[in-house]
């Protein structure tokens, strides 16, 4: 069966991050795919050390549960990834994970390349447009499938629970979600 992994990048486990994160995995679910969510929380994800062991090893030598996001993306169709906006833009360990996956893909069997996914971008007030830029460069470069929706992925709220007042921001995920979903289908 096809499946989308989802990277929810918030420390906070019940957050607006990981509720958003959890709508997508259900919308991709009702389309019949697989959704797995890995979480960061509680996580300490450092940054690539342009080691190059991975062209060797097939994997990151960095023993911090990386790996695990890894071979989850590696056996998936799809891959979403979720971040909160911190001053103006993603979270440091999001992007030092998706530094070090692009690495390893690169580097070994290149099992990024035609993956279908894309970035989505939580906050309180600013930063959004540019957190979707920088995470979209992940996606480019590793030759990855990003399908559009009625609006930018992103949904406004500071506090956990506040993102379900931003109308606009829920359903233009959703459809994000499902056309993620829509398109693995179509490609298979």
């Amino acid at each position: 069966m096809k499946k989308v992994v989802l990277l929810c990048g918030s420390p906070r486990p019940k957050g607006n991050t990981a509720q958003i994160v959890g709508e997508c995995a259900k919308v991709i679910r009702d389309q019949g795919l697989l959704a797995e969510i890995y979480s960061l929380a509680g996580k300490k994800i450092e940054s690539c050390t342009a080691c190059y062991r991975c062209r060797d090893e097939g994997n990151c030598v960095l023993e911090d549960g990386l790996d695990e996001l890894i071979e989850m993306i590696r056996g998936a169709d799809g891959f979403i990834v979720a971040s909160p906006v911190y001053f103006g833009t993603a979270r440091g360990d999001v992007m030092a994970a998706l530094q070090r996956i692009g690495m390893v893909s690169m580097a070994s069997d290149r099992f990024l390349s035609w993956k279908v996914g894309g970035p989505i971008a939580i906050a309180r007030r600013g930063g959004h447009t540019a957190t979707i830029q920088e995470m979209l460069m992940f996606f480019f470069i590793n030759e990855m499938i990003v399908p559009g929706s009625s609006y930018w992925n992103m949904v406004f709220g500071r506090e956990p629970g506040e993102v379900w007042s931003d109308d606009e921001g829920i359903r233009t995920i959703r459809l994000f979600a499902e056309n993620v979903a829509r398109l693995i289908t179509r490609l298979s």
